[in-house]
């Protein structure tokens, strides 16, 4: 078992000397008030330097991502980051520069925000884009803020709820709330798309918009999407795109042609920079003509060869970040975006929708399947078949994969499926890779039928076996206390 780093210590095993003090020494009761000092000393472990570079070289080889194998989290799209991507955002001209610094000594950055901001526009089919929000749900909110501030600068202040699928993702209904709208709830029809005739039926002139996901998080196409459009639009209500997807269509189909209004984006999905691990992220906004007004300030304009920042914008919502965004995610996506180019975004669509109805394909042999037809980037199968044999659990089985060395899908998500699993291959995978997980996956079928115990008792090769995680979840232990 590891130690914490707080276990490691042994006095005196840092023995490193500061170099002399060049300046007037300040003592802290001097600098900070009396009440906001510590009583007793800060506990600080003191451990030698190639002890303390060992423990975390330890730590973080226990970590998952995608750089150690395949990580098939349905609706996190994680794919591979490319290391140039790595390469470009650590360049000194990006990585060394300050947001106070004067404008013309930052024009290459500030070209990096024009021309993604316009990239983003074209391969989305939107007019504008702001770069501020530092994730999707983030994105979200300012989206939605600039539909509430649509709504309210027209007059029309009746319109406080927002509709949102039953499958959607669970920050949509969250976004909504926090913007301030009541949420409305639109039913999912047998073929796991949206209920036409409940939206029809719940759109009022109350209704400020749709929150909406396409493909959903089933992995399924809206195919009535222009209809939805039509509903939403004929109401007087805005049509929001949740972007978490858009890597099932890009270079294929655009959301603004589709009818959106309102979309964000997940530079940390879709565009290959590193997803997971706490951040960062970044989530730009993209809008139509109609709602420029009212787009986060400032934003990057051209004029002639140079770029400056306009702040001159009464109806704004407002920044809704610190500065510009997250600009190194902002770089790492520009570079994926000149790599690939538009031939290229294209193929990695077709390659990750073809790698997810391979998977979908060979894994309906043992595995249940609710929507068992064409989908796009991701597909849902569940355990029933498991349950109703040998009362074998989504979790139990997700559990058990990770002794085949595969980070498990996401699971009992979507909600309207029972015992979900959701798989997204992205195109990073390799045929063999997917042949791989197939096996693994049939394995565990078998395991269930002749050997339950193996499964119901996984994980057995993780440093941590199975743990409690409701009280985990309840208790959590988030700091060490000596």
């Amino acid at each position: 078992m590891t130690k914490l780093i707080f276990e490691k210590h042994i006095a005196e095993a840092n023995t490193f000397e500061l170099p002399p003090l060049e300046v007037p020494e300040v003592g802290l009761s001097e600098t900070v008030p009396e009440h906001l000092l510590r009583e007793n000393a800060t506990v600080i472990p003191e451990v030698s330097e190639v002890e303390l570079i060992r423990h975390y070289t330890e730590l973080s080889n226990r970590a998952y991502g995608v750089d150690n194998g395949f990580y098939p989290l349905g609706s996190c799209t994680m794919k591979y980051n490319p290391k140039i991507n790595e390469w470009a955002s650590r360049l000194p001209g990006f990585a060394q520069i300050h947001p106070y610094q004067p404008r013309e000594t930052v024009q290459g950055a500030m070209q990096i925000l024009y021309e993604l901001g316009k990239m983003l526009g074209e391969i989305t089919g939107m007019d504008h884009f702001t770069l501020q929000p530092a994730a999707g749900a983030h994105g979200e909110m300012a989206g939605v803020m600039m539909i509430k501030a649509y709504h309210n600068k027209r007059g029309d202040f009746k319109r406080t709820k927002m509709m949102v699928p039953d499958s959607a993702h669970g920050t949509n209904p969250a976004t909504a709330n926090v913007v301030g709208f009541d949420v409305i709830e639109i039913k999912s029809n047998d073929r796991g798309l949206v209920d036409l005739d409940d939206l029809k039926a719940k759109m009022s002139d109350e209704v400020a918009g749709l929150m909406l996901t396409n493909p959903n998080t089933l992995g399924l196409f809206e195919e009535e999407i222009q209809e939805i459009a039509a509903v939403v639009h004929e109401g007087g209500g805005l049509l929001y795109y949740d972007g978490a997807n858009l890597n099932a269509i890009m270079g294929i189909c655009r959301p603004g042609d589709m009818g959106f209004d309102v979309i964000h984006l997940n530079l940390h999905k879709t565009f290959a920079t590193p997803h997971g691990g706490g951040g960062p992220g970044s989530g730009p906004v993209g809008i139509k003509d109609f709602l420029a007004d009212f787009l986060p300030k400032p934003i990057v304009i051209k004029k002639g060869d140079s770029y400056s920042f306009d702040y001159d914008r009464p109806d704004s919502i407002g920044r809704v970040k610190n500065f510009y965004g997250n600009f190194g995610v902002i770089v790492k996506a520009y570079t994926y975006i000149m790599a690939v180019g538009s031939e290229g975004l294209k193929d990695a669509c077709q390659q990750a929708v073809l790698n997810a109805n391979y998977l979908r394909y060979h894994l309906q042999k043992k595995y249940h399947i609710p929507f068992d037809r064409l989908c796009k980037h991701e597909f849902v199968i569940t355990a029933r078949n498991q349950m109703e044999s040998n009362h074998v659990a989504t979790l139990d089985i997700a559990k058990r994969l990770m002794d085949y060395g595969y980070h498990p899908p996401t699971v009992y998500f979507p909600l309207i499926v029972k015992e979900a699993m959701m798989i997204e291959p992205t195109e990073t995978e390799s045929r063999e890779r997917l042949d791989s997980f197939i096996a693994a996956m049939d394995e565990i079928a078998r395991e269930v039928r002749e050997n339950t115990q193996i499964v119901l008792d996984a994980p057995h090769t993780t440093v941590i076996g199975r743990v409690d995680e409701v009280t985990a979840a309840r208790s959590p232990i988030v700091k060490w206390e000596e």
